[in-house]
């Protein structure tokens, strides 16, 4: 019995044994088979498929900041009839032109787009539109009132004899009224109805601004609506020059990405404060470049005040000239000032010659605050009422004298500036040329010379050349100016010249006031032009060798 219960037992296990076996022959046979087929299946074999993660929050601040100011920012469209070529051609070339973009998308390249903006001057117009064909342009604005008041460049409006507004997010085209326009800093009011209360973007303080701090700009780049676009402050107090007509432009730099259509749109702070409004750019390619420039807030909110109220912008003047930039040590050391202003030329019958002030005279204060620079002076005076009494102080032969001065507007006193011309010169005579040391050579004065170039002043010396390399040069003196004195001793003749540098030591600060005139230089080329003499002071220290 014990027999067979063994066998039984060992026949189970033989028979368990076979079955595990085969079972795990079938299972490794099905995955092996699974594993072909599903390679053969698969498009890349051994590739794990990707797994999108739940919704997270990124970094919160530019997002935000886009959702809160989209809504006051705007897109602007304009029509005009085209000018003639003439009128075209008498445009500033530093103000920015208005893109001459279809309103009905025509199919014209992205490149003929930026020529169209740009021409070949980064600030000046492109070319006109076929004749007789309606214009277009595009720009961008921000709402700084509820009721609708919109802030945006006077080039994108100035051309216009229909402006629309299109609100952030919508298509609607509302009307725009003109309001005011002030061309000193490319800016302009305008207006819509939307028939609701909108959405006013929060003005900022861009003197709090500082370099290297974040910038946004928002606006319609191409007309693309609603563009944000992320960089820093690269520079603040921007001068890009061109005279009198663009003195109140001190920009903000950004690096901020601003391409046509962005002008009039907002330049931000990190924390959604308005701190600019987007005006130009510098390009070599008519695209971005990294180097845009905004108006200060600022400057722009005083100007929008001055236009709600009264529809135009009003600015002081005296009636003084001074050299741009930075006045030389050298030249306010012979005066006998450390800072201030140095008048160069006043204009006759304006408020400053009317009070008593004259050429050479160093404007040290205005109502006993002192004044560091010509652009100091200018905002003080331009932001005086017209008709007001100011006390200016000056230096005059090294003691402080007061004067008080009535301020004019300042449009006035431009353009009787502009207005002043001479006779037209005719070729003076010949004469040998004397040489000095500074390294120009000198032709003595007669009354003959004088009428013939039509210099009516006491005085002076002919500058007949100017040697390359000399300190003559280095200090900005040219052939044709008319030398009237050496640190503030007149000048006569060359002799007197000669004379004045053998009292000079090396070290010592040298300031020549000369005369100059475009006028001049067309006469001995034997061509026709008005003759305008003007001051110049040109300041240096006399070197050890000459």
């Amino acid at each position: 019995m014990n027999f067979l219960n063994t066998i039984r037992t060992r026949k189970l296990l033989s028979s368990c044994l076979i079955l595990f076996t085969l079972s795990i022959g079938i299972l490794i046979g099905t995955l092996l088979n699974t594993g072909v087929r599903a390679a053969k299946d698969q498009a890349a074999p051994g590739a794990t498929p990707l797994v999108i993660p739940n919704p997270v929050q990124l970094s919160t601040a530019f997002s935000q900041l886009a959702k809160q100011l989209e809504p006051s920012v705007v897109n602007i469209s304009i029509s005009y009839e085209p000018k003639s070529a003439s009128a075209t051609q008498k445009r500033s070339p530093r103000r920015r032109a208005v893109p001459n973009d279809d309103e009905d998308g025509g199919d014209e390249s992205m490149q003929d787009f930026f020529n169209r903006f740009f021409g070949n001057n980064p600030f000046g117009g492109g070319a006109p539109n076929a004749p007789g064909r309606r214009g277009s342009g595009l720009g961008s604005g921000v709402i700084v009132d509820p009721q609708g008041y919109i802030l945006t460049n006077n080039h994108v409006v100035e051309k216009a004899d229909r402006i629309q507004v299109t609100l952030a997010g919508t298509t609607t085209k509302y009307d725009a009224k003109l309001i005011g326009t002030d061309a000193d800093t490319d800016l302009a009011v305008i207006k819509i109805d939307a028939h609701r209360p909108l959405s006013a973007a929060k003005i900022g303080n861009s003197d709090s601004v500082q370099v290297g701090d974040w910038a946004v700009a928002i606006g319609s780049p191409f007309g693309l609506q609603a563009t944000v676009t992320a960089g820093i402050i690269s520079a603040k107090e921007r001068d890009l020059g061109g005279g009198q007509e663009h003195q109140f432009q001190r920009f903000l730099q950004t690096d901020a990405a601003i391409n046509p259509g962005n002008s009039g749109g907002p330049l931000l702070a990190i924390n959604g404060d308005v701190i600019g409004i987007n005006t130009m750019i510098v390009t070599g390619s008519g695209g971005y470049q990294g180097v845009g420039f905004a108006l200060p807030i600022n400057t722009a909110a005083k100007v929008y005040n001055q236009i709600i109220k009264t529809g135009k912008v009003t600015r002081g003047a005296i009636g003084v000239s001074f050299a741009p930039g930075e006045i030389k040590p050298e030249l306010l050391s012979v005066y006998g000032a450390k800072e201030g202003v140095f008048v160069q030329d006043v204009t006759p019958g304006m408020p400053a010659e009317k009070a008593g002030i004259r050429p050479e005279d160093v404007i040290v204060a205005v109502d006993g605050k002192p004044v560091k620079d010509g652009n100091e002076l200018v905002s003080r005076v331009s932001d005086t009422p017209v008709g007001s009494d100011v006390k200016i102080t000056v230096l005059r032969d090294k003691k402080r004298r007061d004067f008080i001065v009535k301020i004019g507007d300042r449009k006035e006193v431009l353009s009787r500036n502009l207005g002043v011309e001479r006779p037209n010169p005719v070729e003076p005579e010949k004469a040998d040329a004397t040489p000095a040391k500074f390294g120009i050579a000198l032709v003595n004065l007669t009354p003959a010379r004088k009428e013939a170039i039509g210099f009516k002043e006491k005085g002076g010396v002919l500058i007949d050349e100017v040697t390359p390399g000399s300190f003559a040069e280095d200090v900005g003196l040219a052939k044709d100016d008319i030398l009237v004195s050496i640190n503030r001793q007149p000048v006569e003749t060359a002799e007197d010249v000669k004379r004045i540098q053998n009292t000079l030591k090396p070290g010592d600060p040298v300031v020549f006031h000369v005369m100059r005139s475009d006028g001049l230089g067309a006469a001995r080329r034997g061509q026709s032009g008005s003759s305008k003499w003007v001051s110049a002071y040109l300041a240096g220290t006399m070197p050890s060798t000459q």
